[in-house]
């Protein structure tokens, strides 16, 4: 089955035409800040593209009510739409990739992939926020965590590299971007993670603060500070930018070794709740076997690398250093007498996503008893 994949960031949307055996025949790649005419280019673009037999769709949040992929139809869609105001920066942009999509191919069926779906079987005492049982009911709250289609498949494929069984490992994977999370994933399920009800927990990252004390946003709120500038705040004007004016990490490794103070004291702050959260995850496995770093930073900085392993020596992390100054795409940077490995994996959402698809496809095709849905 040829799939279409569709993953919507927070500047950009990014297209893979995946074919069945997971070689990708096209990519093209939209600015999410262009103009009308720029998104007319891009969709032409993909029109012009074989035609896919599916089209699979990155959805940051599922709530509650969905954890596996789904196939689109008039009250998936409606849901969808209702959970944008979770993830304000990526589920509106999911949606309007939705119906252009429709545009382009309105006879091919959508599948939904979601971020929170792999975090689905976190334990109830990960899960669980201690709030008043009543909000827990009517709101959904509690932990979902994010990033789950990069953190399977990093999981999956660092088991590769390591020439082991999944089932087997004790991982940290570390997510590191302009959005950042941890998950710990045992035998191939995820036990815990750093992010929560929304994107917003954490790890500092590029714009969004991480874990805070819930009562800033209370004494803010409480000093005529409003609700609208509190969300810009956390979602665009905090993290890394607010600490040294930039979320760009090589620019900040750049400043660092020049002895700009600012950029110093972000890069402290970043690592110092790195170390702490990755040391926490450690604990919900019990132990650790392999650290596993992806995205954006996680692929490209190998000083952010060396820390986080050398802050997780007393576990018995350990980098070969030329492994990890070299390493470029899917690599081993451990010594191979490491007590606990590391690896580098390019992230793959466009795989992973193909793969919900088509198993999304193929249990609507084997449930008998379900009645006609008209698919968007």
């Amino acid at each position: 089955m040829r799939v279409l994949t569709v993953n919507p960031g927070s500047s950009s949307v990014k297209f893979s035409l995946v074919e069945a055996d997971d070689t990708v025949r096209a990519r093209v790649e939209l600015s999410t800040g262009g103009a009308d005419r720029e998104a007319e280019r891009v969709l032409a673009s993909v029109a012009r593209l074989p035609p896919p037999d599916a089209v699979g769709i990155r959805f940051v949040h599922g709530g509650r009510d969905y954890t596996r992929p789904v196939v689109i139809d008039d009250e998936v869609a409606e849901r969808l739409h209702a959970l944008a105001d979770l993830a304000p920066l990526h589920q509106p942009l999911s949606l309007y990739a939705l119906g252009e999509i429709r545009r382009a191919f309105p006879d091919v069926p959508a599948v939904a992939c979601f971020d929170t779906a792999f975090h689905a079987t976190l334990p109830e005492a990960a899960a669980t926020y201690a709030l008043p049982a009543e909000w827990r009911e009517r709101y959904g709250l509690r932990r979902y965590g994010f990033h789950g289609l990069s953190h399977a498949y990093a999981a999956r494929r660092a088991a590769e590299l390591l020439d082991a069984d999944l089932s087997d490992l004790r991982l940290v994977v570390c997510h590191l971007g302009a959005g950042a999370s941890l998950a710990a994933v045992a035998g191939g399920r995820s036990v815990d993670t750093t992010m929560g009800f929304t994107p917003l927990d954490g790890l500092v990252m590029a714009t969004r603060a991480g874990a805070i004390d819930p009562g800033i946003p209370l004494w803010l709120l409480a000093h005529g500070v409003p609700a609208e500038e509190l969300r810009d705040a956390f979602e665009h004007r905090s993290g890394l930018r607010a600490l040294a004016g930039t979320g760009d990490m090589r620019t900040l490794r750049s400043r660092a070794a020049a002895h700009d103070e600012e950029a110093v004291s972000a890069l402290a702050v970043y690592h110092h709740r790195l170390r702490g959260q990755a040391a926490a995850m450690t604990a919900a496995l019990g132990g650790l076997d392999a650290l596993v770093f992806t995205g954006g930073v996680g692929e490209h900085a190998p000083e952010t690398r060396r820390r986080l392993a050398a802050d997780l020596a007393y576990l018995g992390a350990r980098l070969d250093p030329e492994r990890n100054a070299a390493a470029r795409g899917d690599s081993v940077i451990s010594p191979p007498d490491a007590a606990v490995a590391a690896v580098v994996v390019t992230a793959r959402e466009d795989l992973e996503i193909a793969a919900g698809t088509r198993s999304a496809l193929s249990r609507q095709r084997s449930d008998l008893g379900r009645g006609p849905r008209r698919v968007l």
